[in-house]
């Protein structure tokens, strides 16, 4: 009999903890179910007097992915316009060369183009913004100097001279040498022939940003000048419909070659660093460029424009931009035109409505 009740005993207690175990268990459970879906309430809205909030991460759209750019260089000569893929870069540089024309370099990333051009040769000084952005330089030729830097620098290069004559194509609407065009397409098969990258990891020069900036301590910026020399002077007009400025250049609205459409950017950036005449055996006027250091500047968005410092340390190192107060700028998340021009050079910014420059 002792023996059977201390059994029976035993097993009363075994059920008891069993009992007890399932309780808590049971507990632990529904308060985790309740948790998780507490939790993912909040994550996808908030209550705030009876109105709920959808939260949404943006992301600067002008430049993602992992693509590497494509920096190809464009005629500027006045019987190369109009030209062809500006729009779609979301990177131009405007820098001065021989006989006071300027020549562009268009920055592409992760777009399609299906026509690029004119497209004229390389010269060194562009050679740094090549590298500043991980890009590959495409030009149609070179200067004596810019051969030397491409080969020094190991650059990563596009020819068009040393093409096999599919990368490029002559265009019968312009006459020689204003009329050789290419594609991003065209561009990307001569790139894996040549094995070169094609992702990069190397962060945007420019610290785009989601949020509108709007520079609101800035000076009025409506119509804005910048002469890059006696020959070339751009103009922008703002138009705050759109928020963009359209481009003009000689008194002449700088359109598409194909789509016919005004060429327009969210923002401008002007370097004043001096140009000179170089010395060589050829004299033909080509320049030099004093780009490094620390130069006085301009950011323009949004009709405002504020002063600023531009900062290049190295050929090879990114430039800085930074305001008055040392801090790097927000720029707004759109394409930009980079002017770098003469220190004598008189910016005109104007804070009023302007009428369209005339043809001269």
């Amino acid at each position: 009999m002792r023996k059977r009740k201390k059994k029976t005993s035993g097993t009363k207690i075994l059920i008891a903890i069993l009992v007890i175990l399932i309780i808590v268990a049971g507990g632990v459970l529904a308060y985790k179910i309740v948790k998780d879906k507490e939790n993912e309430e909040t994550s996808v809205s908030e209550e705030n007097n009876g109105i709920t909030a959808i939260v949404e991460e943006k992301t600067v759209q002008i430049f993602q992915g992992n693509d590497r750019p494509i920096a190809v260089m464009i005629d500027n000569h006045s019987d190369a316009w109009p030209q062809a893929g500006l729009q779609e870069a979301y990177l131009v540089y405007e820098i001065i060369v021989e006989g006071g024309e300027t020549r562009l370099m268009a920055l592409f990333k992760g777009t399609e183009v299906e026509k690029i051009g004119p497209v004229r040769s390389a010269r060194h000084y562009f050679v740094d913004y090549a590298m500043e952005n991980d890009a590959i330089y495409v030009h149609f030729g070179e200067s004596p100097q810019a051969d030397k830097d491409i080969k020094k620098y190991s650059i990563n290069e596009i020819d068009g001279i040393a093409e096999d004559g599919t990368t490029f194509w002559r265009v019968r609407d312009k006459a020689s040498p204003h009329n050789a065009v290419t594609s991003t397409a065209k561009l990307l098969a001569s790139i894996k022939n040549k094995k070169y990258k094609t992702t990069s990891s190397k962060e945007s020069v420019l610290n785009y940003v989601t949020e509108e900036v709007n520079l609101e301590e800035g000076q009025g910026a409506v119509s804005v000048t910048i002469p890059h020399s006696q020959l070339q002077t751009v103009n922008y007009e703002y138009d705050e419909e759109k928020q963009v400025y359209e481009r003009y250049a000689r008194g002449k609205e700088q359109a598409d070659w194909d789509t016919k459409e005004v060429i327009t950017t969210k923002n401008i950036i002007i370097t004043f660093c001096n140009n000179y005449t170089l010395t060589d055996t050829e004299n033909k006027g080509r320049q030099g460029l004093t780009n490094i250091g620390t130069f006085d500047g301009y950011y323009i968005t949004k009709g405002k424009a504020i002063k600023i410092k531009c900062i290049k340390s190295a050929r090879d190192e990114q430039t800085i931009y930074q305001d008055l107060e040392g801090n790097e700028i927000k720029v707004n998340d759109g394409n930009t035109f980079v002017h770098i021009c003469p220190t004598s050079a008189e910016v005109v910014l104007e804070e009023g409505i302007t009428n369209v420059p005339s043809n001269p």
